[in-house]
Order: C-alpha cells, then sequence, then structure tokens
C-alpha cells in the first residue's frame, strides 16, 4: 500500500463521483448524508481537494481553514468538481517523494505524500458511495484490501485523536472483524480517547462482523451495523458518537 495505490484509488473514486453526481442531479437528495444535496456533496469534497492539494504545492506546514464553497450550480458545479479532483491527483502524482507539509492524524503510512494520498482516496470513496446513493441503482464495489486499510485508519488515526467523542463512563471493549480479510480490531473504550489495537485478544462485550467493504461504510455510518453478538449498546454508541469532527 504505497502512494501510488492510493492515487490510483483516489483518480478512479473522483471520476466515479463526479459521473454519479451528474447522473443523479444537483437537486437529488444524499440519502447517506440527511439534509444534504448532490450540490452540497460537489462543494464539500471539491473544497476538500483544493485544502488538501494546497498543502502538498505550498509545502504549507501549519493547520489552515478551509475555503469558501463556490456559488457554482448545475453543469459549471460538475466541471468545477472535476477540475478540483484532477487538480489534487496532478499535485499529489508530480510532488517530490520528500515533500513535507502538515498532516492531521497519527500512525499511517510514512510521509505527508502517501498520508494525503490515503486520507483523499478515502474521503472520496466515501463521497462517491453517497453521489451514488442519491444516483440510485448498485454502488461501486469496494476492495477488501482497501476496505480494512480504511477502517484501520478511522480506527487508529481518527478516533485516536483527542476530539474523538466516543467515550464511556467505564472500561468497555469492542471487538471488529472482517468476515472476507483476515483483519480484526479490539477498541479499548473509556472516558478518554479509544485505543484500538489490530488483535483479537482479550474478551469483547460486544463484536461487530461483515465483510470488509460493509463494515467501512457502516463504520462510517452509511450503512446500518452489520452482524453483532453481544452488548447492543455499544454499537448503538458508536452510531450516535463516532462522527468526524
Amino acid at each position: 500500500m504505497d502512494t501510488a495505490w492510493f492515487l490510483g484509488i483516489l483518480d478512479a473514486e473522483g471520476q466515479l463521483l463526479a459521473d454519479a453526481a451528474q447522473e443523479a442531479g444537483m437537486t437529488a437528495s444524499v440519502p447517506s448524508c440527511p439534509g444534504w444535496e448532490v450540490r452540497d456533496l460537489l462543494r464539500h469534497t471539491g473544497v476538500v481537494h483544493r485544502w488538501a492539494a494546497a498543502f502538498v504545492a505550498d509545502g504549507h506546514t501549519a493547520p489552515r481553514p478551509m475555503g469558501e464553497h463556490p456559488e457554482l450550480d448545475g453543469p459549471g458545479l460538475v466541471s468545477w468538481y472535476r477540475d478540483s479532483h484532477r487538480r489534487l491527483v496532478d499535485t499529489l502524482a508530480g510532488a517530490a517523494p520528500g515533500t513535507q507539509c502538515f498532516t492531521f492524524l497519527p500512525g499511517g503510512p510514512s510521509g505527508a505524500l502517501a498520508f494525503w494520498a490515503r486520507r483523499q482516496a478515502h474521503e472520496t470513496t466515501v463521497h462517491r458511495f453517497d453521489a451514488e446513493s442519491a444516483r440510485g441503482g448498485v454502488p461501486a464495489p469496494i476492495a477488501a484490501d482497501f476496505a480494512v486499510d480504511g477502517v484501520d485508519e478511522l480506527l487508529r488515526g481518527f478516533h485516536a485523536r483527542r476530539k474523538s467523542r466516543i467515550r464511556t463512563d467505564r472500561p468497555r471493549v469492542l471487538r471488529l472483524r472482517t468476515t472476507d480479510a483476515d483483519a480484526v480490531w479490539t477498541v479499548h473504550l473509556s472516558q478518554e480517547p479509544p485505543v484500538t489495537t489490530r488483535d483479537a485478544v482479550g474478551v469483547a462485550e460486544c463484536e461487530l462482523a461483515a465483510p470488509a467493504q460493509e463494515l467501512y461504510l457502516a463504520l462510517w455510518n452509511r450503512l446500518s451495523v452489520p452482524a453483532l453478538s453481544g452488548d447492543p449498546e455499544l454499537a448503538t454508541l458508536w452510531r450516535e458518537t463516532s462522527a468526524v469532527v
């Protein structure tokens, strides 16, 4: 799983997102993002792409806010999104391997380029699913190895930060398992940020198991919780408090 691998996925997923959005139309509701229309999805994802590309292009090493959403709509908005996506892919592909810039998640691949290629590949994949949910029909598949990586990024990246709201008043243990790949995570919950390990050590009070693609989308709250055993309270806790902020 290197930068080129993530870049290939990012490239393909962005094109799928734009195609699905164009087919759905700007006013179509996005079922997986309540309250959003397709126009909101394109504006958000395009701004994120431009924000990420600028860190790499400028070698900027400190946080900075995202830009304003464009006032564009209709075909002009789709074209703007396609340009935003292309700018991101081309910036990452053309950057020097040792580029230094701001990143914001612990762990993960080494180096800023790999970080941004990975992060934007997952950002775009999840929002591509959103666009396809607005269009209707069968969504494009997500490869198991990429989905496993995405679960890992979510658990050991996003929810290792102090911003994570998944907290319990006493120690609890949640286990997550893929049924089509050799991947299992044990999430230790407490009043502090979750601590996740790639193992099945100890007793878990609740286990969620599903094919990697379904587990990935469920943990990003795009699908319902997969097969569950044990205490359903922990699955409810995840659904209610896991939104990334």
